[in-house]
């Protein structure tokens, strides 16, 4: 008869104990995910995205060595700093496809990256777009504060027209990115856009996101209260804001619609504006792998390597 021990979390997996043992794992709670006390400026947004991914975490049982948080560069980019299980620190604007590589070769694993709207759509705004057009499984979460914070404000890729700023002493002149607009362009097949002050929505958004077979996009509002304080306080009701949330009769599938929904004005909407079926790159692979494979059926591995050998003589 199998032996039941209750262990926390991060206790050693059944499948690596020697003999009848089975693990039962109880929920992780809060102060077992949370890492080092975060170094962001008191009142930061990212902080309410911390706090729920946490929850998400805790709400949906997940287990730590199941779960993978990666970053690039900027204020948001502490984020795997701040989380009790796998992460990456990466270089600015690689954090996209270091996270694809894990996704691709660990399909068992909840894949996230956490990054600015620097970050992201500035350095990293060749990566974002691949991934995308690939639909590699895994959820972006863009804390979009339209601006450089790290830096101390500087200009960035959804800084509004007329924004001042370090690099923009008379204004900002050139036309800001449409976060959702161009991730649905680029090919993401879930799309959606929620604030960090709404941390009721913004657990429902990473809930969707997390739950979609496919590359998951979520946009943010994550206010800098150093260098661009009250720049979301259009979508605040606390302060006199509306947050409009998308009309229940929107057909997320219609891409064309939800274009047109994101062309509204500031602060817009927030909800899902985008979700298709399509097959994901890793699908898409694991197929390719287990065809290639099938000629090589009852062969061990070092047999199939000598063979590949023996092609080069």
């Amino acid at each position: 008869m199998s032996t039941v021990v209750n262990e926390p979390s991060s206790a050693i997996p059944a499948s690596s104990v020697a003999g009848p043992v089975q693990i039962q794992r109880r929920p992780l709670n809060k102060k077992e995910l949370a890492s080092e006390h975060p170094t962001w400026c008191p009142g930061c947004g990212d902080f309410s995205v911390l706090a729920i991914y946490l929850k998400l975490v805790e709400k949906r049982q997940l287990d730590q060595e199941r779960l993978v948080s990666v970053s690039g560069i900027g204020c948001s980019s502490r984020f795997p700093y701040f989380v009790q299980a796998h992460g990456a620190h990466f270089i600015h604007g690689r954090s996209i496809p270091f996270a694809c590589g894990i996704s691709l070769s660990r399909p068992d694993l909840h894949v996230f990256v956490f990054g600015g709207d620097g970050d992201i759509f500035s350095i990293g705004g060749n990566h974002i777009t691949h991934a995308a057009r690939k639909n590699i499984k895994l959820t972006v979460v863009i804390m979009d504060n339209f601006v450089y914070g790290l830096t101390k404000k500087q200009t960035s890729p959804t800084s509004p027209i007329g924004y001042k700023s370090k690099t923009d002493t008379l204004g900002a002149i050139d036309q800001p990115i449409n976060p959702v607009k161009q991730v649905i362009a680029a090919g993401a097949t879930f799309v959606a856009r929620t604030s960090h002050t709404n941390p009721n929505h913004l657990l429902q958004m990473m809930e969707a996101a997390m739950d979609h077979d496919g590359f998951s996009v979520i946009e943010c509002l994550s206010e800098c209260v150093e260098f661009y304080p009250g720049a979301f306080d259009a979508a605040n009701p606390r302060k006199g804001g509306a947050f409009n949330l998308v009309p229940p009769d929107h057909d997320v599938t219609d891409e064309l619609a939800a274009y047109r929904l994101a062309s509204a004005p500031f602060p817009g909407h927030f909800g899902i504006f985008y979700q298709v079926k399509r097959p994901t790159k890793n699908a898409l692979e694991a197929q390719l792998n287990a065809r290639a494979r099938e000629k090589y059926a009852g062969l061990q591995d070092w047999q199939i390597l000598q063979q590949s050998f023996n092609r080069m003589k």
